[in-house]
Formats: C-alpha cells, structure tokens, sequence
C-alpha cells in the first residue's frame, strides 16, 4: 500500500505546481492589500469575485462539464465537441452579460447591502472572462500540453499581480483596482488565447450533439453549485446579518487557509486517476482505507498548525484592523479538510456509477449551512459563520458515507483515524489553554506543540509495520546516500527526452501525463482557479 501513497504523493505535487505559485504570491501580497483597503473594501471585493465563481457554474449550464465527458467518449467527434461547447458558452455568457448589466443596481444592493453599480459591472464583465477563460484554458488540460498549461497560468497570475498593485496601491481604487486587475488582466490573455486556439472555437453550435451535452451537463450543476454554496451563501448572510467589514475579516481568514488548500488541491487531481487505475475491489477498498488515513494525518498537522499559530500569522500578514480574522482560520481550515474528503467518496460514487447521491448530501449540507448561519451570526459573527461551514461540510460528509458503504463498503481504519483527531485536539485545546496568546514565548511553545504532531504520532504506534519498514528504509543514511549518487550519475534531461521520443507515438511527443475527465471535472470545481 505505501506505493499507492508514493505515487499519490508524487503525481499531487506535480498538479498543483501553478496553484501553489499563485497561493503564495497572494499571501505574500495580504500585507500591502491590508494596508490599503478596508475591511469593507476587501470584503466587497472577496464577495463578488466568489459571486461570479457561483454564477459560472450557473451560466455555463454543465456545458464544461459535458466537454470532459464527450471529448474522451467514443463515438464523438473531438474537434466538434470543441467547437459545440466554445459556441454555446460564447452566447450563454454573452446574453447573460446583456442581460446582467441593466441589472448592475440593484444586483449590488442584493450582494453587498449597499448600492454601487460600478463595483457590480466590474464583476459582470469578470463573469464573462472567467467563464471563457476557464473553458480556454481546460483545451491546454485535454491535449495534455502540461508544461503549456503551467507556463500560460503563471505567466497570467504575475501579470496580474503588478497590475492589481498598481490600481490599489499606486491609483487608490480600493475593492474596483482588485477587480478590474483581475479580469482586465484575464480578458487580455483570453483574447491571446482565442487568436492561438482559433481554428478550433465555432460561432455556431452541433445543434444535436449540444443537447447529448446538456442532456448529460445540465443535471451536475445543482450539485456543484450546492457545494460551492458553501463558500459563497455565509459570505452573503455576514454582509446582511453583521456587515461588510466583517465579511472582509472572514474572507482573510479564507485566504490564510491556502496551506491546506494547496493540499487538497493536489489531492483532488491525484486522487482520481489513481482511485481509478485500481481494478480489484478488494485492492480499491484497502487502498482507499489507507490513503483516507494517511490524508487526513497530513492535512490535520497543517489544519492543527493554523489553529495553534492563527494569532500571529495575522499579525505577521495583516493590517491591525484585520487582527480578529484570526478567529476563523482554524475552522475554515478544518472545513476545507471535510471538503477534500467528500471528494474521495465522490470518486467512489463515482466508481459505483451511483452519482445521484451526490445532490442530496450537498443539498443537505446547503440547508444546514444557511440554516445555522442564520442562527449563529447575530450573536457570534464570523465564528458563527466558520461553525456552520464545518458542521454543513459534516452533513454531506456523513451522508456521503452513508451512501457509499452501502454501494462499496469500505474498511476505513477507525482506530488510527480517532487517533490522528484526539492528538490534534489535545494538542490545540493545549496551547489555547496553557500558553500565551502574544510574544515570543508564545509562539515558541506552540510552535514546538505544533511541530510535536508528528513525533507523537510515530511514538504511539501510529505506523503499522509496512510503513516503519518503509519509512526505517527511506529515512536510513545508506538509502539517502544511495539516492543522492543516483541524482549525480542520473543521464541529463535532453537524453530522456530523445529516449521518450524513441518509444512514444509521434502526436505524443512533447505532452504530459494524461489527464482523466474526473481529474479536469475537480479542477473545474476549484474555488482558487481565479487567476
């Protein structure tokens, strides 16, 4: 089974090389962001560009979705996949842009509780750049052009970086100088994109084969936009129910999750491929056992990580009004830790063909969501909030186990999983408990808590046998020594190359590891691929 973690390891970090780039740029720029904007600003800024996420899944009408089903699907045409999906995106987007924009008024003081119809424009405009974008850059993902790909969203999010500085810092634009650098930026390069990929985009539309496509997309977007709800109906209810400014600290807490964010970002596109590429059931099942442990002992040590030190990596990255932030960041993280493992049972319905379960446990999930939020914001605020985001992901979760055990049980290892939790949990109730909330000292002993996890973990019996066999083996001087003399003696890069293109077929030259429609689908559903 260490294989299995091997190469869910491996292939993980490979996927989520652009996002952790763009992660951290966007952390490294919280303070100078800070400075310049209002929580209120910020907070505008952060609801709108989640509203236009939500209004994508919408406005696309499964049509993304259907174009990674039908694109690998025997019997279709590829190309006219494209040109049908490129065709019917264009005009959706654009007729709701028209129909949108005489709306801008009172759309905002839905939002945001106040009027501010240009602020709304902006984000209008935005809709209909991030859905085409998003659709453009999925044709790098199915030719497999992954080097293409990487190049292409970096080279856009440090573009937008210096452009977005520029509107707020240098020409004071507040939450519009975020907007308009984000989908300012975006339109330029989707203009580049659409002048590269143009003999395969189409104004009109296969007429038949775009209802096959909506026949198979339209019932996915009800579930996808339930659970994206979860990130965008709490920020709604903070801007009606406590305020803007509380919105923005809310949102911060949000951004300061990315270290656990850029894990499951990983795992979302490894795990399918490799939940998949198992053919026995029993295999699958003990697989699955393994690595939903292994995950959740990673994930938890960051999630453990964020609650004990949450305090002073606000203070480090943030503006002092931006301080209280911090109350929500260990909730948001453990959220964001529920959310990665629904994916993992999301694949095993998807193993099963059983994915009509999918709408009601995030239907549930929504309702909980809304329904806590409503109690719990008037008198607690944001922590309110980042409760009822942990307890609605716990809904679908447990619903999601439900439905699957019955379909393909799986013999989770109950024992090790309480273990991970309870350790976590002592050591977080710990610090908030018996060490300072300030200074130096503070930060030390929870540090050292923080860091202890692990060795905690190896001390009580953690490990089975196979795993201390495999970790005695990798952590020994003779296998380091051993893999260090392989990197020196390994053949250059240039005579792998001419190798591979020796052996592969000539239209596979040159591109990277095939993509499954599963692994494009989790990436479509990604809340941070807003360049």
């Amino acid at each position: 089974m260490t294989g299995y973690l091997r190469r869910l390891a491996t292939t993980g970090a490979a996927y989520t090389a652009s996002s952790v780039i763009s992660k951290l740029i966007a952390v490294a720029l919280l303070p100078l962001y800070t400075r310049y904007l209002t929580p209120a600003d910020y907070g505008a800024a952060e609801v709108l560009i989640t509203g236009v996420i939500a209004a994508s899944i919408v406005i696309r009408l499964g049509i993304i979705e259907a174009l990674l089903r039908f694109y690998y699907q025997a019997g279709e045409d590829p190309d006219q996949v494209v040109k049908t999906a490129f065709a019917s995106l264009l005009w959706t987007t654009t007729i709701g842009l028209a129909i949108a924009l005489p709306l801008a008024e009172p759309l905002s003081r839905l939002l945001l509780n106040h009027s501010d119809p240009n602020l709304m424009r902006i984000a209008i405009f935005g809709l209909w750049v991030f859905t085409m974008f998003e659709f453009l850059t999925a044709l790098f993902r199915l030719d497999e052009r992954a080097k293409a790909y990487f190049a292409f969203t970096v080279s856009n999010v440090l573009v937008t970086i210096p452009v977005t500085v520029w509107l707020v810092v240098g020409e004071d634009k507040g939450a519009s100088g975020l907007l308009v650098g984000q989908y300012a930026t975006g339109a330029a390069f989707l203009a580049g994109l659409v002048i590269a990929q143009r003999r395969r985009l189409a104004l009109v539309p296969d007429f038949a084969l775009l209802r096959r496509m909506l026949r198979w997309g339209l019932p996915t977007m009800p579930a996808e936009l339930s659970l994206y709800s979860l990130n965008f109906i709490d920020r709604l209810l903070i801007v009606r129910l406590v305020g803007l400014g509380d919105a923005g600290l809310y949102s911060l807490s949000v951004k300061f999750a990315q270290a656990v964010n850029v894990l499951v970002k990983g795992f979302q596109l490894a795990w399918p491929p490799l939940a998949y590429s198992i053919q026995d059931d029993d295999e699958a099942r003990r697989a699955y056992a393994v690595i939903v442990t292994w995950f959740v002992s990673v994930t938890t040590f960051f999630v453990a990580g964020l609650w004990l030190l949450s305090r002073w990596i606000v203070r480090a990255l943030a503006a002092p009004e931006f301080f209280d932030s911090y109350k929500t960041i260990g909730l948001v993280s453990t959220g964001v830790m529920l959310y990665a493992l629904y994916l993992v049972l999301v694949i095993i319905l998807g193993r099963t063909g059983r994915t009509e379960f999918n709408f009601p446990a995030t239907g549930a999930g929504t309702v909980v969501n809304i329904a806590l939020n409503l109690l719990l914001l008037p008198s607690m605020g944001i922590v309110g909030a980042g409760i009822s985001l942990v307890a609605s992901y716990a809904v679908v979760l447990v619903l999601m186990y439900v439905f699957t055990q019955r379909l393909f049980k799986v013999p989770y290892e109950w024992a090790r999983l309480a273990q991970v939790a309870a350790l976590a949990i002592v050591l977080v109730l710990a610090g908030e408990l018996l060490l300072p909330t300030s200074g130096f000292w503070g930060l030390a002993g929870r540090t050292a808590l923080w860091l202890a996890y692990p060795l905690l973990l190896w001390a009580t019996g953690f490990l089975n046998d196979e795993e201390r066999e495999a970790a005695g083996r990798v952590l020994s001087p003779a296998y380091v020594k051993a893999a260090l003399q392989r990197l020196r003696e390994a053949p250059p890069p240039e005579s792998e190359e001419s190798e591979d293109e020796e052996t592969e077929p000539e239209e596979m030259q040159g591109r990277g590891p095939r993509l499954t429609r599963e692994t494009l689908e989790a990436e479509q559903r990604d809340e941070d691929a807003i360049r």
